[in-house]
């Protein structure tokens, strides 16, 4: 008998709260066929602000230990000297070194400039840009403002490593890159390991290109799967436009790995890439659409039968139920939050249930 796993839920402010709980009736056993251990931890702004983060550092304490994690969006107060984001201090505490933000077609919903197979951003999730030291020189119109920036060879290959994994695992090409005819030294860092990962998975197809060429490419791509490296806030750019490509966000999950010195993940926590949505709050309308399929993307990493097979049931059952038309008010429909979950719950017992008599 596998042994059970335990996935660290992580539950949030808002909407993102409230759909959260929605991806978990899909991970009921009664769902699934089988059982997950949760362990929860209240990470809305009002208990953070109460234990001063220390539930965010207690939460990536047990990532680490369980591997596994689901997290809610959550607010981030602008204020100065508040809580801040959590999602700084886990992705420090965890290690986090890669984020993964996959756009997927969405039957119905029309893409943008013909985009059709899924494109995979492969992101920095540490350095580069985010925590540069920053400050400025001079008066008037002769102030001038710095900053410095880093990124490290570890960082690089986790992603360079894990793009071509991926790549593979999924039958696409790798594409894209950094501007290293600009920066040779410090964006060159990071070509240096995708050229290096591309002779270690030589059945991987390889087309590097500059992050200008790569937006410009992107405009007139149709067929190819993609899957794109790229440095921390060339990601972060790169990740927005291409989930709206596909027409919506909804169709996609965000993922932040950790890894061994193998560059195995270690600690996977999936996220839908939308926030909490204060609009929508308590009124049954959100689309839990891509906190589902975050849950689906975490079960294919859980290393166990039954887990690949209901991952690939939740990701089959949440795409059928859009392309027969249940669809929440932001897809052009008229199926509340609820409404949508319980579609998607049948049909993925449905398919469990068939999959499962048609074993010889």
């Amino acid at each position: 008998m596998e042994e059970k796993k335990t996935i660290v839920v992580l539950e949030g402010d808002q909407t993102g709260q409230e759909l959260l709980e929605e991806a978990l009736r899909v991970l009921d056993p009664e769902v699934i066929g089988f059982e997950i251990s949760l362990k929860h931890f209240d990470l809305s702004l009002e208990n953070r602000r109460k234990t001063k983060n220390e539930v965010v550092y207690e939460a990536a304490r047990a990532m680490k230990e369980a591997g596994y994690g689901l997290k809610a969006a959550t607010i981030t107060p602008e204020e100065k000297g508040d809580v801040g984001s959590p999602n700084a201090i886990l992705r420090k505490e965890i290690d986090g070194k890669v984020i993964i933000r996959t756009g997927r077609r969405i039957p119905g919903v029309r893409p943008v400039a013909g985009a059709f197979a899924p494109i995979s951003v492969i992101r920095m999730a540490v350095g580069d840009a985010y925590g540069a030291k920053e400050w400025r020189e001079g008066d008037g119109i002769n102030e001038v403002s710095y900053r410095t920036e880093a990124i490290d060879r570890k960082t690089c290959r986790a992603v360079a490593e894990y793009a071509f994994r991926h790549a593979k695992r999924t039958r696409g090409k790798v594409f894209g890159g950094p501007k290293y005819t600009v920066s040779p030294i410090y964006e060159g860092m990071l070509k240096e390991e995708m050229d290096a990962a591309s002779k270690r998975y030589p059945e991987v197809t390889y087309e590097p290109q500059l992050i200008d060429a790569t937006y410009a490419l992107l405009l007139n791509n149709t067929g190819d799967s993609l899957v794109i490296p790229a440095l921390n806030r060339d990601g972060d750019c790169l990740s927005d436009m291409v989930l709206q490509l596909f027409g919506s966000i909804a169709g996609a999950e965000s993922i932040l790995m950790s890894f061994d010195d193998d560059f195995n993940p270690r600690v996977v926590m999936a996220e839908a890439p939308h926030g909490t949505a204060p609009t929508l709050f308590g009124k049954n309308l959100a689309n839990p659409m891509a906190m589902i399929l975050a849950a689906a993307s975490l079960l294919s990493h859980l290393d166990i039968d039954q887990a690949s097979v209901a991952s690939r049931a939740i990701y089959e059952a949440t795409i059928e139920t859009v392309k027969e038309g249940h669809r929440t008010a932001d897809l052009g429909g008229s199926a509340t939050t609820s409404e949508f979950t319980n579609e998607v719950i049948q049909k993925v017992q449905t398919k469990l249930e068939v999959w499962n008599s048609l074993q010889m």
